[in-house]
């Protein structure tokens, strides 16, 4: 590389910059792909928690009242020993 000379180095060098910027922008915007999928991925999970919260929740109302027990069953305290 000693026998080129200034310009031929700085060209060269600008050649190398500029795939590396080309390299960059690809895996930058990959990344943005995965950010992307990432948050529709996230939004779907938050949507299936909500809706299976919103489920408990009916079941939680369906439950008899605590102080009542079914009948057969035997109610125990629930304290500190």
């Amino acid at each position: 590389m000693s026998d080129l000379t200034p310009i031929d180095q700085i060209a060269e060098r600008v050649d190398r910059l500029l795939l590396r910027y080309e390299e960059l922008k690809r895996t930058n915007a990959l990344l943005y792909q995965e950010i992307a999928s990432l948050a529709q991925e996230r939004d779907s999970l938050k949507s299936r928690l909500s809706a299976a919260r919103a489920r408990v929740d009916v079941l939680l109302t369906r439950l008899p009242e605590a102080n009542t027990a079914p009948p057969g069953s035997v109610n125990t305290p629930r304290g500190p020993l």
